[in-house]
């Protein structure tokens, strides 16, 4: 097999796959992911179940109506005497009796206490909300981390085989030299060996990409077609304001706010507990119907009678071993562990805030310094093939141009995406992730 197939095959198996594909851009990856990935789909179950709590069939302000029947069956054998001195035996004497009621039972007042836990179910489905924001959050910021590290492997895949042309030339070029007389074996080995070693890279590289796509189509819910690109264009938010971010940090911090909900949890809690203190006031109603089939022995042969009747009860628990107390010293603990909690957060979340941000900053710099040294490794390279053309400089040095030209077209991409998902952290963090387009 000659060098010049074994380098359309290379070819060939670097950009076979590259042509013809859809792009996928990022806003189309999170709406697929917002409507396929299994954990958002589970933490909108979880937020369907806490808005079903808040109904008012589960508030325990309705009443309850039960009904009952039942049926008995005697068969007995007696032995009846009577008051004017008669006396009688019955054997299999049967009776029976039978019954239906429904019976109503409302609680009036129970000392407040299901009033705060309605209030705290209400709340208990606000955090719900901002647990799915999380999680969506969360989801997104992953999707995009894994977006823009196929869009890296596809920039590096370009550059990789924009070497690998380089080098297909530059063998082409020294078999031609050597045929001619020009230059020696060693010059065609050593380019040979180059051209290999960046065969390799590209196929290593080509894998890493596959497997990069199909982490992405994970998170999406398996539904982008296996054959497609990202898109690898990067815009950077250059408008953004630390001071007004921080502001929006207090206000929309997703964590923040899921403490401020389980404060104002714990504060329904002290004082649902509390109702322990105060009496129940309820109604209980009832209508009912009884028919009894008597024996041979009874003055009354059938019975039968319907009848409501209502009534109003007050229970008052005046001491329940103290477990009442217990219940609400122990709420108030938790309430005043939850507010330290908050402040902790805060402290945290700003740390958190202003490495995000200064790290943001960082990394826009280095880009545009990449962006100069890509400038300049590109002229170095330019400068070192005419020289090599004109027989000026040595194979090694070409190699070496090259290599220093694809390394630091490596790093400016790794420097851009690193760049554009610092920027993302910035924006979760302040809790404007949801806010932006990408």
């Amino acid at each position: 097999m000659s060098i010049k197939f074994k380098i359309a095959l290379v070819a060939l198996f670097s950009y076979g796959s590259i042509f013809s594909q859809k792009v996928v851009s990022p806003e189309e990856a999170i709406t697929l992911a917002l409507e396929n990935n299994y954990g958002i789909k589970i933490a909108n179950n979880n937020l369907e179940v806490a808005e079903n709590n808040t109904s008012i069939l589960n508030s325990g302000y309705l009443p309850t109506l039960t009904g009952n029947a039942g049926a008995t069956f005697n068969r007995d054998n007696l032995s009846a005497e009577f008051a004017d001195g008669r006396e009688t035996t019955l054997n299999g004497a049967e009776s029976s009796r039978y019954n239906a009621s429904l019976n109503l039972n409302y609680t009036i007042f129970d000392g407040l206490g299901r009033m705060y836990d309605y209030k705290s179910l209400k709340e208990q489905y606000a955090l719900s909300e901002l647990q799915a924001r999380e999680t969506i959050e969360n989801t997104i910021v992953q999707l995009l981390t894994i977006y823009y590290d196929v869009a890296q492997r596809e920039e590096n895949l370009l550059s990789l085989n924009e070497t690998f042309d380089i080098s297909k030339d530059r063998l082409i070029r020294s078999e031609y030299q050597f045929d001619y007389g020009q230059t020696t074996k060693l010059t065609v080995l050593n380019a040979e060996v180059d051209i290999n070693n960046d065969s390799i890279n590209i196929i290593t590289a080509r894998q890493a990409l596959i497997n990069a796509k199909r982490d992405l189509d994970v998170v999406t819910g398996n539904t982008i077609n296996s054959e497609f690109e990202v898109d690898t264009t990067v815009t950077f938010l250059m408008q953004l304001n630390k001071q007004d971010l921080r502001q929006k940090l207090i206000a929309n911090n997703v964590n923040l706010q899921q403490i401020e909900r389980n404060i104002q949890i714990s504060d329904f809690t002290i004082k649902a507990n509390k109702s322990g203190y105060l009496p129940t006031i309820g109604l209980n109603g009832t209508y009912g119907w009884n028919q009894n089939n008597n024996n041979a022995a009874s003055f009354v042969a059938v019975s039968t009678n319907t009848g409501l009747s209502a009534g109003l009860n007050l229970s008052w628990n005046l001491f329940d071993g103290g477990a009442t107390i217990t219940r609400v010293k122990n709420a108030k603990l938790n309430l005043e562990s939850q507010k330290l909690q908050k402040e902790a957060l805060i402290l945290d979340i700003e740390r958190n805030f202003n490495n995000a941000w200064d790290d943001y900053q960082n990394k826009l710099t280095i880009l545009q310094v990449q962006d100069i040294n890509i400038k300049t490794a590109r002229n170095n390279f330019e400068r070192t093939v005419e020289k090599f053309k004109l027989g000026q400089a040595t194979s090694i040095e070409f190699r070496q141009a090259q290599l220093n030209l694809l390394s630091t077209e490596l790093s400016r991409n790794q420097a851009k995406y690193e760049a554009k998902l610092a920027e993302i952290i910035v924006l979760q963090l302040s809790g404007e992730l949801l806010n932006v387009k990408f």
